[in-house]
């Protein structure tokens, strides 16, 4: 006898059928004898289906997550005067080109000073 492993995908779906008619034959006669047949189960490894959700699902825990944060929202303490508009933002800071000058000139003193200090160590 061959493993399940060596098996083609073919041989496993004639497997799969094969075992569910038995069952179902089983389940037959069972009823036909009024007692329960109790065969020892083998389980089959089928294909794995795709774990999803339906769309309705997913619309009600949409809205019922919706309704939670509607109510912490609903909940929190709104700010006493909230402007109708926009706060003015400020404007950005631009450096004058002489300011520029001025601290680029600081530091290559600076850098100057640490090569001087390296090659004197």
């Amino acid at each position: 006898m061959s493993t399940i492993a060596s098996l083609s995908v073919q041989q496993l779906r004639q497997a799969a059928g094969l075992k569910e008619k038995i069952q179902s034959l089983e389940k037959q006669l069972s009823q036909l004898l009024g007692g329960t047949s109790k065969a020892p189960t083998v389980k089959v490894v089928s294909a794995k289906k795709k774990s999803g959700m339906s769309a309705a699902a997913r619309a009600k825990i949409s809205a019922a997550a919706k309704a939670r944060w509607a109510k912490v929202k609903a909940a929190a303490p709104k700010p006493a005067a909230a402007p109708a508009a926009k706060p003015a933002t400020k404007k950005k800071f631009t450096m004058s080109a002489a300011a520029k000058a001025k601290i680029s000139a600081a530091a290559k003193a600076r850098w100057a000073k640490v090569k001087a200090a390296k090659k004197t160590v």
